[in-house]
């Protein structure tokens, strides 16, 4: 089964995690970039990418390469803004949704504090899924690493 991780990341912790699960499982890497960029300090950062994710806004994003046929199961992995999925993960689905209907998908979000679950919740009902394969909440696994999340990234590649 080929794997497609599609992921959006700002500050670098949704990139280590889907680095470090595209490592062990041998999935293709997405990384999906707003042609516009988000600011990524101070409360800009916290207002507009609240904003954005609040008002369910779609970001033009820069080219990538993506062709569903290759994949049977896709990972989304994104940061979480105002207990919403990035917005860039947004536009992505709304760009593919055809293409990727009926497939496999598993999710991993990193945060700094709450809204996790409901930001997974509110991804499941925008793909209109009845659930994810596996999920996964990660708190700043980059920023402040700990052996509890090689733990519960070996559980979710188990259960991919």
């Amino acid at each position: 089964m080929k794997t497609a991780i599609v992921f959006y990341s700002m500050n670098g912790n949704t990139k280590f995690t889907a680095k470090t699960i595209a490592s062990q499982t041998g999935a293709d890497l997405i990384e999906l970039k707003p042609e516009k960029s988000y600011p990524d300090k101070g409360l800009r950062k916290f207002i507009w990418g609240g904003k954005s994710a609040v008002m369910g806004e779609t970001p033009k994003l820069l080219p990538y390469e993506f062709d569903a046929d290759k994949y049977d199961q896709i990972i989304f992995g994104y940061p979480v803004w105002a207990s919403n999925f990035a917005p860039p993960i947004k536009t992505f689905i709304k760009d593919n949704m055809k293409q990727i209907a009926g497939k496999d998908f598993s999710v991993f979000a990193c945060c700094s504090g709450g809204g996790a679950e409901k930001s997974i919740d509110k991804l499941k009902n925008y793909l209109l899924i009845k659930d994810f394969k596996t999920s996964l909440v990660l708190i700043d696994p980059k920023d402040k690493p700990k052996e509890e999340n090689k733990n519960l990234i070996d559980n979710f590649i188990s259960a991919i």
